[in-house]
């Protein structure tokens, strides 16, 4: 009875093994044999059986990611983070007036251009300020036409020089008084006579809230009717302990991990000065594009990215023929490339021979190219 039990565990654990193969090269999108072929012919060209034929876009649906080698050696720092707006991506946007809604014009989620309009108000001010505008229009040119007589006459010798000094004061006052209407009718969003006005959006990016409806009034003290952002113009903030502002520099390289899988790179362009808490904030421009502003992050800061031992994550690490190897990538795949590993410390293991430290390699994912070599080697043995 045990001997039969052993022999059907045996079989299923068989069926399990070839079925993990299948599905393997199914996200290569190829058949199993066709796969091995591919593989025996090109270490055949090359010489060399250790290389895994795999596109980069193969790599990613095969769950194997790419990672650049990073240094240790110096100081490191573990820090907390999130993904936030950029300065100027994005923008709270109040009515310049109270007044009754009229209109609004976008949805939540609505993408717009800068300038687009938001909401529309009707306000008494509003009129109000356009009136006095349009009411020192005409004192200017009724100043301007008296100067003009004025000036005539004084050429004629019928008026003196002092009268004209008036003339031509008042009417610099009334210019003054114009340009000064002018100002808060641009102030107030450039109102009509009727009072309506036209709030609109300072950026361009998503409406991502909206507090105004039609028929809502608005008071002086609650004038926000809106917030628009750029989704695209976002950076990595990052607190970090005052012993940092000793380690970190502008140009310094993060590695950092969002929502706990995805792997992003940082360059650091500014560190603030420890505040009232004793945080350091820690700007740092992502190299591609990163999850959207409110997310998590945390990053592993090394100092002095050109100095010190190559260092890779734990499961970058595989043993191939019974020697440590890391998969570094090529131009058509991945390439066992035997190492001499050191100390291991915090998930990452240090690489004392065998890289320069410029390479990209397989991180998480890297023992499926060592399970997909492996049955490449066993149907080319075969």
């Amino acid at each position: 009875m045990t001997l039969k039990k052993h022999w059907l565990m045996t079989g299923a654990a068989v069926i399990i093994a070839l079925g993990a193969g299948f599905g393997f090269a199914r996200i290569l999108d190829r058949p199993p044999a066709e796969a091995g072929h591919a593989e025996a012919g090109h270490a055949e060209e090359t010489g060399e059986e250790a290389f895994v034929a795999l596109t980069p876009q193969e790599a990613a649906r095969a769950g194997v990611s790419v990672i650049t080698v990073q240094r240790g050696g110096g100081a490191e720092l573990k820090l907390p983070g999130r993904v936030a707006f950029a300065p100027g991506a994005e923008a709270a946007v109040d009515a310049p007036l109270g007044g009754a809604v009229v209109r609004v014009h976008v949805g939540l989620g609505d993408r717009v251009a800068a300038g687009a309009p938001l909401i529309t108000v009707r306000s008494p001010d509003g009129a109000a300020s356009r009136a006095d505008a349009d009411a020192a229009g005409a004192t200017v040119e009724a100043a301007r036409a008296a100067e003009r007589r004025d000036r005539t006459l004084f050429e004629q010798g019928w008026v003196s020089q002092a009268r004209l000094d008036v003339t031509a004061a008042e009417t610099r006052r009334a210019e003054a008084q114009h340009r000064a209407a002018r100002a808060r009718v641009g102030a107030f969003g450039a109102p009509g006579s009727d009072g309506l006005t036209v709030v609109r959006s300072p950026i361009g990016g998503v409406v991502t809230r909206l507090s105004a409806a039609p028929g809502q009034v608005l008071h002086e003290e609650a004038l926000q009717v809106a917030a628009v952002a750029d989704p695209g113009r976002v950076e990595l903030i990052f607190e970090a302990p005052p012993s940092a502002a000793s380690v970190l520099k502008v140009g310094d390289t993060l590695e950092s991990t969002v929502a706990g899988s995805r792997v992003v790179s940082g360059v650091v362009i500014a560190i603030a000065p420890a505040n009232a808490n004793g945080v350091v904030i820690v700007r740092a421009r992502p190299s591609a594009e990163t999850s959207p502003a409110g997310s998590v992050v945390s990053a592993r800061v090394s100092a002095g990215v050109r100095r010190g031992t190559p260092v890779v994550p734990l499961d970058a690490v595989q043993t191939i023929e019974g020697s440590p190897s890391v998969f570094v990538q090529e131009s058509s795949g991945f390439r066992a490339r035997p190492v001499v590993t050191g100390r291991t410390s915090d998930g990452r293991i240090e690489i004392v021979s065998g890289l320069t430290g410029s390479e990209r390699i397989a991180g998480a994912g890297a023992f499926l190219l060592k399970a997909e070599l492996a049955k490449g080697e066993a149907e080319h043995g075969h």
